[in-house]
Order: structure tokens, then sequence, then C-alpha cells
């Protein structure tokens, strides 16, 4: 009998994180739009500021976890050694400890330092008080890490559903209440600026006791189930049943454990750190150099303009992030078995599905800028976000892109070379973005600019990497040209749709909220018809293929009924 760990169709199970990732970029889009109502564009630069640097605290200490333990523990699986999977938690959970309280004591008692150095004095109660999460989304990376690598994705996305809407709810009620407590400083204290600094910190409040709460429902499927909680939820064979009579090799020490976790960990979480850093090095150099040109005092408000687009931007990326993570598991299981034909598929298909996610919703996005903005950010001038989020959408690509293959060549077991490719391309990053800081006029389109560079070249060394070691090239006709194509004609039609609307529907009814959901709502409708429609007559992949892809089968009954594929 084969007792190796059933992972499944990598795609559907990449899929179920996919689908939970988009599912909470929209909570966070849907939470943030009230959130910037409270705390203003001021607000959302010291938001956005400080979770950059949160963000990169957080990969030391724990980002990174749940890509590296996956990885780990899958490979023992496979080979059915589980009580070294055991002493691979208990040394994951003793680096937890520590990285991340080391993480939550460099961001709490650094935070006014820190907030000098961006040139922001009012971002420290921001950092302040998302220091403790840090220290709680170790523990949290470790679990999600576990379940991934046991190949059960069901918990990891059901943990971020539940920590992204009690994250939207605390948030709102706590910015709400601290803007309100801030305003009061300003009067105290003859200020402008605690009130903006205390709603954004009342908006990262929710973030701890979101991540609160998915470790809790870890700590509770382990309380129920104990470490065979990745089987139990989905029937399969207990995991502690694998190994049994397959025991003569002795385990392995928790000596040799640690030296393989923070092997496969440093690489990661270096290339991680700077695939990541970019965003601080970006606020950093983008608000020295503002100010040493006289333009400081629109420093705050363009970063939260930015924040601002990110937020539209982390939509679509998300299911390059959730598919990578599925990716990597599933393909060091593929190489420890030497097949190089499922390696290539998985390669293939991987790209292949990011792309059709990730084309479209570019194309979307430029066409679409202008009442998604007006919707989501009604109250606010969004003549230069509408902008941002026009020229920014090429970057969904690029970054879609260079997250799944980075993934691939940590799942094919070439941990460095991530990490090589990300720092060469933040080099040029940097370079670019200095360069264009000085051309007149461009302000953050400059760092608009600049990143999509960023993400383009980690493509290129990726691609190179991934044809050196498995002698493979992507189908650019199937993966890029055909989706494009499909894409390109959605665009149009969606662009004809919307101008019908505003020529129709009364100039009031389209500059209210409901007005411009209807707009929205009908056109990314058409949308998605027209691609579907499309994509169909295009053929970029064949039945088998399809029936590979998330929901393939219904898709391809849908296309027979509709007589568009046989």
């Amino acid at each position: 009998m084969d007792r190796r760990p059933a992972y499944g169709n990598f795609i559907v199970q990449g899929s179920i994180l996919a689908i939970a990732g988009i599912v909470c970029r929209i909570i966070g889009m849907l939470y943030r739009i009230p959130l910037v109502d409270i705390i203003g564009t001021v607000g959302n630069g010291y938001y956005t500021s400080a979770y950059s640097i949160y963000n990169i605290l957080l990969i030391i200490s724990s980002y990174s976890l749940p890509t590296a333990i996956s990885k780990i523990v899958s490979v023992r699986l496979a080979k059915g050694r589980t009580g070294d999977v055991r002493r691979v938690l208990r040394v994951a959970f003793v680096y937890s400890t520590i990285a991340g309280g080391i993480m939550c004591a460099v961001m709490y008692f650094g935070a006014g330092a820190i907030a000098d150095m961006m040139g922001k004095p009012f971002c420290m109660y921001v950092l302040q008080t998302l220091a403790p999460t840090i220290w709680i989304m170790a523990y949290l990376g470790l679990l999600r890490g576990y379940f991934q690598g046991a190949g059960n994705m069901l918990p990891t996305a059901i943990s971020q559903i539940l920590e992204q809407i009690v994250n939207a709810v605390v948030s709102l009620v706590m910015a709400y209440y601290l803007f309100g407590y801030g305003e009061k400083a300003n009067y105290i204290y003859g200020e402008t600026e605690f009130s903006y600094a205390y709603g954004a910190a009342g908006g990262t409040i929710g973030t701890g006791a979101g991540a609160l709460i998915a470790l809790l429902f870890f700590i509770l499927l382990l309380f129920l189930y104990g470490l065979d909680a990745p089987a139990a939820m989905t029937g399969r064979e207990a995991l502690t049943e694998r190994g049994r009579g397959r025991r003569t090799r002795r385990q392995e020490s928790y000596g040799h454990i640690a030296k393989v976790l923070i092997a496969t960990l440093v690489p990661i979480l270096i290339s991680s750190c700077v695939y990541n850093i970019s965003t601080v090095l970006d606020d950093f150099i983008f608000s020295n150099v503002m100010n040493a040109i006289g333009m400081g005092s629109s420093v705050v408000l363009l970063w939260g303009v930015f924040g601002e687009y990110r937020i539209l931007f982390n939509v679509p990326v998300a299911m390059a992030n959730s598919l990578s993570s599925s990716v990597i598991p599933s393909l060091t299981n593929a190489v420890a078995e030497r097949n190089r034909k499922l390696v290539v598929s998985k390669i293939r298909m991987s790209i292949r599905f990011t792309m059709l996610i990730a084309i479209p919703a570019t194309v979307g996005m430029m066409v679409l800028a202008k009442p998604i903005c007006d919707l989501l950010f009604n109250s606010e001038d969004n003549a230069t976000l509408i902008r941002v989020v026009m020229l920014g959408a090429i970057a969904v690509v690029f970054f879609s892109l260079s997250t799944i293959t980075n993934g691939i060549l940590q799942g094919l077991g070439h941990l460095s070379e991530p990490l090589r490719n990300s720092a060469i391309s933040l080099v040029l990053h940097v370079g670019i973005l200095l360069f264009l800081l000085y051309v007149p006029k461009l302000g953050i389109y400059a760092v608009i600019l600049a990143n999509i560079f960023f993400a383009l070249i980690v493509c290129v060394l990726n691609a190179i990497c991934i044809h050196r070691h498995v002698r493979y090239r992507q189908n650019a006709k199937k993966t890029y040209i055909l989706p494009a194509i499909a894409s390109a004609i959605m665009g149009v039609v969606t662009w004809g749709v919307y101008r019908l609307m505003t020529f129709l529907l009364p100039a009031g009814l389209q500059s209210g909220r409901l007005g411009l959901g209807i707009i929205v709502a009908v056109c990314m409708a058409v949308a998605l018809v027209v691609y579907f429609i499309s994509l169909m007559l295009l053929r970029p992949f064949n039945k088998s293929e399809l029936l590979q892809m998330p929901m393939g089968a219904r898709i391809y009954r849908l296309a027979r009924r509709v007589g568009l594929m046989q």
C-alpha cells in the first residue's frame, strides 16, 4: 500500500488558499473603505508606512515559517518519518518563541527611532500598537506550515478568513474610538497629526485580534485531533500511522533538525526580506528625496494614495501568493520521487493558472480604475489615485509571475536563487527609483514605475533559472498571448459598457456609491462573461488541462452546454 502523503491535486489545494486569499483581500478592501473614511488619506499614509516596517519584521519572525515548515514536514511524511515531524514542530516552536519575541521588542522599543528615520514621527504610535502581533504571528505561521506540509490547506484557509473578519470589525471600532481620542489630543497639544496617527493605530489593533483568533482556532484543532488533525479533517489515513513498520532508521536529533530548519528557513527568509523590503526602501527614499526637493509637505498624503492603490493591487496578487504556498510541498514531493514529468506538469499548470487570473485582472483594473476608486474612496479626491491605479495595474502580472516562480524554485530545492535574483532586482530597483524621483512631476509615479521594473527583472531571472534546472520553457502562446488577447477583448467590451452606463444613468446617481456600485457590478459581470467566452474560443488549454484547474469540471460542462467545447 502506498503510504506517501496524499497531496491530491496541488492546483485544487492551491485554489483553496487562493480563494481564501482573495476572499481575505476582498474583506480587507471592503473594511479599508470605511477605515480610510475614518482616518483619512493622511491616516492611511501612517497606516501604510507602519505596515511596511511590520511586514519586514514579520518576515524575520514568522512569514517564511509556513513555507519552510511545510517543505520540511512534507519530506519527512513522504518517507513515513512521523517521529521526526514531532521533533521538527518542537524545534520550530523554540524558534518562533525567540524570533517572535525579539522582533516584537525591536518594533516596540525602536518605534520612535524608526518613525524618525522615515520622516514620520507620529508613526511611532502605529508601530507600537502592531508590535505584539508579530509574536502571535510567529506561532500562527508554525501551525499553518505544519498543516500545509501535511497536505491540508483547509485549516489555513479557514483561519485566514476568521482572522480577516475579526480584523475588520475590531479595526473599525478601535479606529473610530482612537481617532476621536486623537482629536482631543490635537486640541490639548496644538497639533494636527494625533488624530490621524491614533486612528491608524486603532486600525492596527484589529490585526492582532484577528491573528489571536486564528491561533486559537489552530490550538482548538490540535486539542481535538492532536497531530492527526490534517488527516482527520479530510478522512485520510492518520499521519501517526504512516510510519509504522518503517522505523528502523534512528530519529533525527534535535540539533540536526535545528540545522535543517535554519538551512531551509534562512534562504527563504532572506529572499522574502529582499523581495518585500522594497516597500520600506521606497518609503524611506521617497520621503527623503521629496523633502530634499522641497515637496515634503505632501509625503504622507501621497504615501496614503500609494497605500490605497496597494489595497486594490493585493486582491489579484493574493492568488499567486496562495498558489505558491501550495506548489512548494507538491514540487518537493515530485522532486524527491525524481519524477521529471510530474515536476514539469506542476510548473506548467501553476504558471498558466496564475496568468489566467493576473492578466485579465490587470486589464480590468486599467479599464475600471475610475469607477472602482470612486466607489471605494468616495469621500476623497481620486484624480491622483486613478492615474496611479491605471499605471500600477501592470505590476499585477509581474508580481504574480515573480511570486509563483519564486515558489517553484523553492519547491525545486534551489532556495538561494530567489534570494540572489531578488537582491539583483532590488539594487537595480533602488537605482531606477532614485533616478526617477528627480524627474520633474513624476513624484509617486516614480515609485510605481520602479516597482514594475523590480518585478519584471525578478521574472526574467527566475525564468532563466527554472529553464536551467528543468530544461523547460513555458508555452508563451497558451500562457501569455492567448489570455492577453482574451483580456484585451474583455477590456474593450467592458469599457464600452462602462461608457454606455455613464451615458444612460443620471449624473446624480453616478456620483453616489449606489450608482457606482451598480456600474462596477454590471461591468465586472460583463467582463467575466466576455473573458470566459473569449478563452473558450481561443483555447489556451485543452480538456485535460481544464479539468485539472479549480472548478474545471463545472467550467467544462458549462462550455459544452453552450457549444464552446466538445
